[in-house]
């Protein structure tokens, strides 16, 4: 019998891979508290639920098979009076699908397998998964859902097979990982596909930090007309209930609260909160330590720490020499004070004398360059290292996307560390973020911000010595990074060939150093790591 209203309640959950029973038991006690609580009729959870996203190799460990399978069977018996549909592996034979299950009362009412394997940027689905071939349409509490799966919405062949067999709205879980303006593009496709099929759709996606990747929530209802009539908070874990009212022929999503759009800033700037927060939490780190050198890079990644983790488990290290300014020693002390973490001062001069006179031989009868320079970077990684170590506390990196494309940083040395939280950002990002962040309360003195950027490794440094200004440097790395564009292209875009030519150099030289660099949180179009696969040695000549 037909019903006039379902109830539908999207599961915004932050889910760890690997942990199969503890993400079952999520799904289990969200579904009884949704349905007890929410009065939800239908509960729909993320893409590879039981499994987290992306599992990668873990999908070819038998064990983990076995967990998975029950973990299914877990939720199949344990939820009771409402749907529930869940995504999870599906192993079959030598087969294995990427696929989401509807239950109810301990039944298997569909099972969806995932037609559109996306296979770019940081996907790589056809390394593990099988393509299924099938639409999938299944009535719950009379209404005819079309499953779908992640990137079976961002094709249209899905959608047009699930309304060819009587689907009224359109279901899609998704791990979506976020970068700049991705839920703008989201929303755009599916509006393409509500242009295509006049159907509703409803729109779950995880959240929370998984290793390089953030998925950052954003789940939204659509009405048949392309409206957005609901979408969660941004990188915010909840169950969210949407009410779907049957009006003649049609399904209607009743209007719920709509969140607003984050700005540039703010959804990049949640974004590294929320990465450094679950790689910190997921691994069972105490805390963490890192470098305040009273520049900008540092004393934005302690704002995003302090965010992520709490004042009581950051350890600020400052740790001078003598090309230090004084200015460098005051502005470092007067971030820990305003944001309250623990703070030490180190000095280095001592190791770095010992080291100079015990390569004193080696270095006989040559002139000081970047050697000595690199000397001080890595006696502060082995003080860095000690307390991280000594303590238990992660070491974080404090470069910046800029420093890595060109190998502006010392290998082992101020590139040591377990996570780099704005890895991926510019150099003129940085400076964006750190305004935004000061907005909320001024954490970071406004002389860092306006003074010239120096690593302070020899007299009178300034980047600006080695470096092409930020504001030339960065358009161009974007160019050639993100849009892939060659050096008569960015010529064209009125820059000078010759900076252009030694910057992409600089790029390509530097392979080999991003190659031993930390993981960190992914928020551009292309992120070095994961989704950037550059050859070390090659003779490409541009």
């Amino acid at each position: 019998m037909s019903s006039e209203l379902l109830r539908i309640g999207l599961a915004q959950l932050d889910l760890l891979v690997g942990d199969v029973q503890g993400n079952a038991a999520r799904v289990i006690e969200t579904a009884q508290r949704a349905r007890g609580a929410l009065s939800a009729d239908l509960l729909v959870f993320p893409e590879l639920t039981l499994s987290g996203y992306p599992p990668e190799d873990l999908l070819f460990h038998r064990g983990f098979r076995r967990q998975v399978e029950a973990g299914l069977e877990a939720v199949r018996r344990e939820v009771q009076g409402a749907c529930v549909y869940v995504g999870y592996p599906e192993y079959s034979g030598l087969n294995i699908f990427n696929a989401a299950a509807l239950l109810s009362d301990g039944r298997l009412l569909a099972n969806h397998r995932k037609s559109e394997l996306p296979n770019y940027k940081v996907f790589d689905e056809k390394r593990y998964f099988r393509a299924g071939n099938e639409a999938t349409v299944v009535e719950c509490r009379g209404f005819k859902l079309g499953l779908l799966i992640c990137e079976d919405m961002w094709e249209v062949e899905a959608a047009r097979a699930a309304l060819a067999r009587g689907a009224e709205l359109l279901v899609v879980i998704n791990a979506s990982p976020y970068e700049i303006h991705k839920q703008r593009e989201r929303e755009r496709i599916a509006r393409d596909r509500i242009a295509d099929v006049h159907l509703p759709i409803v729109y779950v996606n995880m959240v929370g930090g998984q290793d390089e990747l953030v998925f950052d929530g954003n789940s939204f209802v659509m009405d048949a007309q392309g409206e957005v009539v609901m979408r969660a908070p941004a990188f915010e874990e909840g169950t969210y209930v949407v009410e779907l009212v049957r009006q003649g022929s049609k399904v209607v999503p009743q209007p719920e609260v709509v969140a607003p759009e984050l700005t540039d800033e703010a959804s990049i700037y949640h974004a590294l909160v929320l990465g450094v927060r679950d790689y910190v939490n997921k691994h069972g780190f105490p805390g963490v330590v890192m470098g305040l050198s009273g520049g900008v890079d540092s004393a934005l990644t302690l704002a995003i720490a302090v965010d992520a983790l709490g004042a009581e488990r950051v350890h600020a290290v400052m740790m001078p020499s003598r090309y230090t300014a004084a200015m460098s020693v005051e502005d470092a002390a007067e971030e820990a004070r305003t944001l309250g973490v623990t703070y030490s001062i180190i000095s280095i001069e001592s190791m770095f004398e010992t080291t100079l006179a015990a390569l004193s031989k080696e270095f006989a009868g040559r002139p000081p360059d970047s050697s000595e320079e690199n000397i001080q970077s890595r006696c502060r990684m082995l003080i860095l290292m000690g307390i991280s170590n000594k303590t238990g506390r992660m070491l974080l990196t404090t470069g910046n996307k800029s420093e890595m494309a060109v190998g502006y940083a010392t290998l082992y040395g101020d590139m040591a560390g377990g996570f780099a939280p704005i890895k991926d950002c510019s150099k003129l990002l940085v400076y964006r973020l750190a305004a935004y962040r000061n907005r909320r309360d001024r954490v970071i003195p406004q002389r860092v911000i306006d003074r010239a950027p120096s690593a302070e490794l020899r007299p009178d440094q300034k980047d600006s010595d080695s470096l092409p200004p930020y504001d030339v440097l960065d358009p161009i790395l974007e160019a050639f990074i993100e849009e892939d564009l060659s050096v008569d292209e960015i010529e064209a875009r009125g820059f000078d060939r010759a900076t252009v030519g030694r910057v992409l150099d600089l790029v390509k030289r530097n392979e080999y150093k991003r190659r031993q660099a930390p993981p960190g949180v992914r928020v551009s179009r292309r992120a070095f790591g994961r989704d950037w696969r550059y050859p070390i040695t090659n003779g490409y000549r541009r």
